[in-house]
Order: structure tokens, then C-alpha cells, then sequence
């Protein structure tokens, strides 16, 4: 598990290989990976936008962005935290995500980032 603390917003991630797919005749590996956004300041905040950098062995980059997580925009009170599971394909057994969410303090309007801390996609017992 990986963790990081931007403005009072902890994100907690863990990454799970899934096994490889087929796809056009082409080989991917697939994983997934687990996201706790907890709210450890004293200011209610919501999660408007999301982007992502993955990144394989290959040197292949993907951006991803869009609204939100899975189709929701949550709210978090102090204290609250939302939990959700995705996943992505790798061209290769290799490979990391990074990126960062948009949230708005419902306070005071004001959107700030948030970082989500790089974390590895590996499938189990190979070595970069």
C-alpha cells in the first residue's frame, strides 16, 4: 500500500494483478487497484475531477481524465472517507500509475489538487 497526504486529503492505494487478457489478438495484463480518499481536515471537500499518468515498461503512457471516480463526485465531511475499486491493461507484466484528484472546499469554493502517489502495477514474481 502506498499513502500520501496533500492538503489534509489522505489517499491510500493498493494494486492487484488480475491475470492477462486476450484483446485483438493482442496480450494484456490486467490489474486492479483499490483508492481510499480519507478527509483528515477540518473543511467539507468534494472530488470533481480525476488524472491519471499510467505508465508501462514498454514506455507506453496513457492519460486518462474525467469527472469524477467511477461516476460519482463524493463529499466528505472531516473524517469521512470513500473508498472505490477500478482497474486498467498494461502491455506489459510492468507498470506504475500516478496523478491527482481536482477536489472543491465546499467552504470556500476554492478547488485545490491532490496528489495520489505513484504505485506499482507488478505481476507477482517478476522483477524490472
Amino acid at each position: 500500500m502506498v499513502q500520501q497526504v496533500t492538503n489534509g486529503i489522505k489517499i491510500s492505494v493498493t494494486s492487484i494483478f488480475e491475470g492477462t487478457s486476450y484483446r485483438n489478438y493482442r496480450l494484456y495484463y490486467a490489474f486492479s487497484y483499490q483508492v481510499t480518499i480519507e478527509n483528515q481536515s477540518n473543511e467539507t471537500v468534494q472530488l470533481i475531477n480525476r488524472h491519471w499518468k499510467i505508465f508501462d515498461s514498454l514506455n507506453t503512457i496513457e492519460i486518462v481524465e474525467g469527472d469524477g471516480v467511477i461516476g460519482k463526485k463524493p463529499i466528505l465531511k472531516p473524517l469521512q472517507k470513500h473508498t472505490y475499486k477500478s482497474n486498467c491493461f498494461l502491455n506489459s507484466p510492468i507498470g506504475a500509475m500516478e496523478g491527482y484528484y481536482t477536489m472543491v472546499n465546499l467552504n470556500n469554493s476554492k478547488s485545490f489538487k491532490v496528489l495520489i502517489p505513484t504505485f506499482q502495477l507488478m505481476v507477482p514474481n517478476t522483477s524490472n
